[in-house]
């Protein structure tokens, strides 16, 4: 691991390992912020969702994807399990934000503009190899490596056929 890479996972990691504990601290202010979301989705589910249990399950869900990002253990889906928390955030608090004064907008503004930037950040985490191939690549290439054996092998066949094929022929 590249030493950039060791400092800047905890560095990003903190906040949403932060922002996680205090959703499970004040999972009650946080339902009542997932409360409005909870209800229109509530209809297509088969079971009716409990608002305190979801905001635990997503502040939980925050804290331990944010402790594996930054100890660097399954980094790319921690990343990607934070990516999807971070929209999830932005829209909850986005919607529920205070909009009655010039400043509580500017708040506003100046919480997206950091939620869309954390998002960055985690994206482009869940798509970092730190310097390793990805899976695609190596299976794109096996593949290649496969097709170019295969050529080889049924050329050296029919080169060996064509040789008994003119042998039995000349006896």
């Amino acid at each position: 691991m590249s030493f950039v890479r060791f400092l800047a996972r905890p560095m990003l990691a903190s906040s949403f390992v932060l922002a996680g504990m205090v959703k499970l601290k004040n999972a009650d202010d946080t339902a009542a912020q997932l409360s409005p979301l909870v209800r229109r989705v509530a209809d297509s589910l088969p079971f009716q969702p409990n608002e305190k249990v979801l905001a635990r399950v997503i502040g939980g869900t925050q804290v331990g994807a944010g402790v594996c990002f930054a100890l660097g253990k399954s980094a790319r889906l921690a990343a990607t399990v934070l990516a999807v928390i971070s929209v999830l955030n932005t829209y909850v608090e986005w919607r529920s934000a205070d909009i009655t004064s010039k400043e509580a907008r500017d708040a506003r503004r100046k919480q997206l503009l950091k939620n869309v930037s954390l998002t960055g950040g985690v994206l482009l985490a869940a798509v970092d190899t730190a310097g390793k191939p990805s899976l695609a690549w190596r299976a794109g290439h096996l593949a290649a490596d496969a097709r170019k054996t295969t050529n080889k092998q049924l050329k050296k066949a029919d080169k060996v056929f064509r040789k008994a094929v003119d042998h039995t022929a000349g006896a």
